[in-house]
């Protein structure tokens, strides 16, 4: 069975869709990879993705999307998949999350995307959220900030990731040096248009540096004072081993240090979830 462990896409062995039990959102995610060639602009040190390389999303073929998850929601809605593949405490349709295995928002059609997800939505009567997990690269494209409309229109939101405050640190982490001035406007660049979460993967080399915790909180502060409007804070570690070079050596951050940066996030009003 699925677990929030076993992320195993080859249970239904289809291009574009995978269900997951997700930890974060308490059930079954149901989702959209528009990355099928395990290609991403940035290299994550912590990323699951076997094969990772560097590039881009292909133009996702919308007529083979549509058709594969028309088909998989009919097996979630009405047939016996969560039966046969879901924990029975998990056996709810929580989302649909365009993720995958590389950066969604860098497909060339990622507009056709969401809308072919928002007509299925609305042909089914889905009352759940459509998510987007973004490295945040590309929110500021037209094709990007069209989506990013018709998401709006589904009880989008988007969860960002910011791993990390500083060239340095983002080096590291992501393998892609950013400027703090330029992940602040991209975050508002997509919170001007669709409600917001930033999403940071706490390692534990960084969780007990006080200035990786500072500093990161100091950018915060600086980017609400700014305009920058967020639903929250989405604090999670390590569930399963990365697959980058070095992967194996990286640990789980602690609990107690993650609700420890937890309190100091909330202390600028912000709900902050902990996912350890």
């Amino acid at each position: 069975m699925l677990s929030p462990k076993n992320h195993d896409r080859d249970v239904v062995d289809l291009t574009y869709v995978y269900p997951v039990v997700s930890r974060r959102v308490g059930g079954v995610s149901l989702g959209v990879n528009i990355s099928p060639n395990n290609a991403c602009n940035w290299q994550c040190i912590y990323c699951q993705v076997p094969d990772l390389k560097k590039g881009v999303s292909p133009q996702a073929n919308i007529a083979q999307l549509k058709k594969e998850l028309n088909g998989f929601l009919q097996q979630v809605l009405f047939g016996d998949f969560m039966e046969k593949q879901v924990p029975e405490e998990c056996r709810e349709l929580k989302d649909i999350a365009i993720s995958g295995n590389g950066e969604p928002t860098t497909c060339l059609n990622f507009e056709e995307v969401v809308a072919v997800i928002g007509e299925l939505m609305t042909k089914y009567a889905l009352n759940i959220p459509l998510r987007l997990i973004t490295n945040g690269s590309s929110v500021h494209k037209d094709n990007v900030q069209q989506g990013l409309k018709f998401m709006a229109l589904h009880q989008g939101e988007v969860w960002f990731k910011v791993d990390a405050v500083g060239e340095k640190r983002t080096k590291d982490i992501n393998q892609v040096a950013l400027k703090p001035d330029w992940q602040k406007k991209q975050l508002k660049v997509v919170s001007d248009v669709c409600p917001v979460k930033l999403q940071t993967c706490v390692l534990d080399m960084f969780c007990s540096d006080d200035s990786y915790t500072q500093d990161y909180i100091t950018w915060l502060e600086s980017a609400l004072q700014q305009g920058v409007k967020l639903e929250g804070v989405l604090l999670y570690s390590l569930a399963r081993p990365s697959m980058q070079q070095g992967g194996d050596k990286l640990q789980p951050a602690n609990l107690l240090c993650m609700q420890s940066f937890a309190e100091k996030i909330e202390s600028l009003g912000l709900n902050v979830t902990v996912s350890a």
